[in-house]
């Protein structure tokens, strides 16, 4: 009698570490872009101005800025004009945290669809990461658009060099910043859901750890006995360096934008690992 069985399909358990089971996610590819859709077409769904927030807010944030910051503080801005200065930190920052919070609540805003069908979880927070460039691409578009006022209409001199060409590796980094730091919320809340305030408290001080309402440059000569707490914040030599290539200002160097690579491969594969490690059995504690 012949005992050996033939199966269609065999399941086993996760074994990789580190691995993101990217073939898995690539057969699933009509659910992520499913996510896509509705991650951008839900967002201002029954809200009176639509889309238009995409742009409202990053103007309205640098408008606020401009006025608290540059105008009641005084900060300067590396000679760069002010809306020009902060409109450049906030596309950089919004797109850090919109990835952050997308991928914050992978486990805790889908128990629900995970509990009852499988499919790769990382499709949600790559749903999150992709959908936010569309976001990306209007904010820089307006930075663009100012840019050109300031240049043309004002005649305020500056010139795009070479290091804009890091444009591209400087938006994959921050996503993958927020991607893993996000994953790493989402494992930590399966347990304790009071760290979502936490977070959200943290992230907020965070934004004022970054060079973007101040240049790097003014914390150094002011506060110098603080200014490495800044310089190694992974985001601050991104940011930099974004400023450095389309504005002329700010300071850039191999070294820091070298350290905040590093940085972002190690706190990925720590997040992967910790994502892995508890997306096997997240369900019974939720």
């Amino acid at each position: 009698m012949n005992t050996e069985e033939n199966w269609d399909i065999v399941i086993k358990p996760k074994k990789e570490k580190y691995g993101l089971n990217l073939k898995e996610v690539w057969q699933y590819r009509d659910l992520l872009l499913m996510y896509i859709n509705r991650n951008i077409t839900t967002v201002y769904k029954q809200t009176v101005f639509g889309p238009l927030w995409f742009f409202i807010q990053p103007i309205f944030s640098t408008i606020m800025y401009t006025f608290v910051f540059g105008g009641i503080a005084g900060i300067p801005t590396d000679g760069i004009p002010q809306p020009l200065f902060y409109m450049a930190g906030i596309l950089c920052w919004t797109y850090f945290t919109e990835c952050l919070n997308s991928s914050s609540s992978t486990f805790s805003g889908n128990a629900n669809v995970f509990s009852k069908v499988y499919f790769p979880r990382l499709v949600v927070p790559l749903s999150g990461i992709i959908s936010n460039i569309f976001k990306l691409s209007i904010q820089f578009f307006l930075f663009f658009a100012l840019y050109i006022y300031f240049v043309v209409a004002k005649g305020t001199p500056m010139s795009i060099n070479i290091y804009a060409l890091l444009f591209p590796v400087l938006i994959v980094m921050l996503a993958f910043l927020g991607f893993a730091f996000g994953i790493i919320i989402s494992s930590m809340t399966v347990k304790y859901r009071d760290l979502t305030i936490l977070v959200a408290f943290a992230v907020n001080l965070w934004m004022y750890a970054t060079p973007i309402i101040y240049p790097l440059s003014i914390l150094k000569d002011r506060f110098p006995e603080w200014a490495w707490l800044i310089e190694y914040n992974p985001l601050s030599p991104i940011i930099e360096t974004f400023k450095f290539g389309f504005l002329g200002a700010g300071e850039f160097s191999w070294y820091s934008l070298g350290y905040s690579l590093l940085f972002t491969v190690v706190i990925t594969l720590f997040g992967i690992r910790t994502f892995n490690k508890v997306e096997r059995n997240f369900v019974d504690v939720v």
